[in-house]
């Protein structure tokens, strides 16, 4: 895997963890601290996963509009940007005989 799209993976994944954080304290405590230290990193783990994405070469419109889904968007995208990885790699691997 190359090292920007295990970024991309880590990214998704703190995206992911942070929003259920946030939802999690909504729905409980609601302690202002934790909104106040997961809000930003939420939002930055979401901004860099869209970017990450949109500059992937190996994006399609539909990849970069998963990753445009708050939480599970992110991990779908490089779902589905590794699929496209696979997929050509494969196919190269299939014309070369």
């Amino acid at each position: 895997m190359r090292r920007d799209r295990q970024l991309l993976r880590i990214a998704a994944t703190v995206e992911l963890v942070s929003l259920v954080a946030l939802l999690a304290n909504l729905a409980t405590v609601h302690l202002p601290a934790v909104s106040s230290l997961t809000g930003p990193v939420h939002g930055c783990a979401y901004l860099f996963t869209v970017v990450a994405t949109a500059r992937d070469p190996r994006r399609s419109a539909p990849a970069v509009g998963l990753s445009l889904l708050p939480g599970i968007g992110g991990l779908l995208a490089v779902r589905r940007l590794t699929r496209a990885t696979d997929d050509a790699g494969a196919a190269s691997l299939h014309h070369r005989g």
